[in-house]
Parts: C-alpha cells; sequence; structure tokens
C-alpha cells in the first residue's frame, strides 16, 4: 500500500476574500439575500447543521466565515483546540448542502468581514444576544437584520470534547 497522502480537492465554495467579495456582488446584483454567519466549527454536530440550515431558510444564499486555527486558540477554547485544523473545518463545511460559501479569517473577530461583504442578514448562535453580535450596528445601519438563533441544547464542541476526554 503507498504511504503517499491522497489530496483532498478543494470545494469550489471554500474561497479566499477576495473571491468572495466578487461572487457576493455578482449574487447581489441577481437580487440574491445573503447570510453571514461565523464560528469555529470545531467538531461539526447536530447542533451546528440544525443551525446553519435556520440561517440558510431565511436567505438566498448562505455565507460562512471560519476562525482560523490561530484565531481559535486566542480566544482560549482549551488546551488542544481546535481539534481539527482550518482546512478540515473549512472542508467539512463546504460539504454541507446548505452552504454556499466558506471562507477563513484570522483576526479574533469578523468585522472586517462583514464590513467587505456587506451580508443582508447576521447570525450568530443564541448564546450571542443580538446586541453584542460584531458587526449588528454596522449590519443595521444599511438597512440590514441582525439575528440569534437558540442553540439546541445539549450539544457544544466543548462539550463533546469534555465527554470524549472523560472515556
Amino acid at each position: 500500500m503507498s504511504s503517499e497522502v491522497a489530496h483532498v480537492r478543494t470545494d469550489k465554495r471554500i474561497m479566499d476574500r477576495e473571491t468572495l467579495v466578487r461572487m457576493v456582488n455578482i449574487w447581489k446584483f441577481k437580487d440574491d439575500r445573503i447570510v453571514f454567519t461565523n464560528g469555529c466549527f470545531d467538531l461539526l454536530h447536530r447542533g451546528h447543521v440544525q443551525y446553519l440550515q435556520e440561517a440558510a431558510s431565511w436567505g438566498d444564499r448562505l455565507i460562512v466565515g471560519v476562525n482560523s486555527d490561530t484565531s481559535v486558540m486566542r480566544q482560549g477554547k482549551g488546551p488542544g483546540r481546535p481539534v481539527n485544523d482550518q482546512p478540515s473545518r473549512l472542508l467539512v463545511l463546504a460539504a454541507l448542502r446548505c452552504v454556499d460559501a466558506v471562507t477563513l479569517f484570522e483576526e479574533d473577530t469578523p468585522l472586517d468581514l462583514v464590513r467587505s461583504l456587506r451580508p443582508d442578514i447576521l447570525v450568530k448562535g443564541g448564546d450571542w444576544p443580538v446586541e453584542k453580535i460584531v458587526g449588528a450596528d454596522l449590519v443595521r445601519s444599511y438597512g440590514g437584520e441582525v439575528r440569534s438563533i437558540p442553540l439546541v441544547e445539549g450539544y457544544s464542541s466543548t462539550a463533546m470534547i469534555g465527554r470524549i476526554r472523560n472515556v
């Protein structure tokens, strides 16, 4: 058996910021409503999937901003986080039918990304009150909406990692 590592085909929905901005402009020209959310998405689970499906239902295009590995580490989520590296997290999210585009951001917050994309709807999970969502004031300033989606109880990457480590 060969010891060569198979290269994973890059999904066309994984985009750098410049390409994504161009794509968003095309979608907006077609009058598509753009929904944006962001997060680490370290261990993808049912809570993430339901959250992303609901977010996608509010518009025509769902864009997911993913914290880079270094950004996740700076958030202090705990030792060994992220569990999955950024290429893996991007690829798994891009494979979801409800996701139209995935991009990485290095900053601690997605504010610059929100500023570049100017989504119609900015979404975060229910652990973020609307008034604390980064970019909320900006999105509202041009007539966009900001929404918070209730979390699916019992599902979080941190809790899953804790259960795995205690087995």
